[in-house]
């Protein structure tokens, strides 16, 4: 499955130098994910009712083009890496200005915590046969849990 989503930048994502500001790039990437969850049967309700949340280990992002004030976008999702069991997951996100340029990659890594055991958890079925849907990166890889 494919995951492209267009976003309307607006004002408050630019800077001084009227280019987008780097903590906007970050924010439209956590916005495609949630959407991409919410679009797939997985939104904020779902996650109250496995009482289940996203949780990050990490975010790096790579700027390649600026993107200009008055840009629109389009957030493209990959999976770079899952567990078995889904309880841990790295995700993609190539960022495109409206011309098709890659202007950055921001790549993060996730897990799922049970919100009242306050536990890393596996997500229910449903949501790993979605994530396995999701186009791969070419270097795609298992994450290896490792035992106690």
């Amino acid at each position: 499955m494919n995951y492209k989503i267009k976003f309307h930048t607006k004002w408050s994502d630019f800077d001084a130098n009227k280019h987008m500001r780097h903590t906007a790039y970050n924010d439209f990437a956590a916005e495609a994910r949630l959407r991409f969850l919410k679009e797939n049967g997985f939104g904020v309700d779902a996650m109250e009712k496995h009482q289940l949340g996203p949780i990050l280990f990490s975010e790096n992002t790579i700027f390649k083009r600026e993107i200009k004030l008055g840009e629109d976008i389009y957030v493209e999702l990959l999976l770079e890496a899952a567990s078995k069991n889904g309880e841990r997951f790295k995700i993609m996100h190539h960022i495109y200005k409206e011309d098709g340029t890659l202007s950055a990659t921001i790549s993060v890594y996730l897990a799922w915590i049970d919100m009242v055991k306050r536990k890393l958890t596996s997500p229910p079925k449903a949501f790993l046969q979605t994530l396995s849907n999701i186009n791969k990166t070419i270097d795609f890889e298992e994450i290896i849990l490792k035992t106690k």
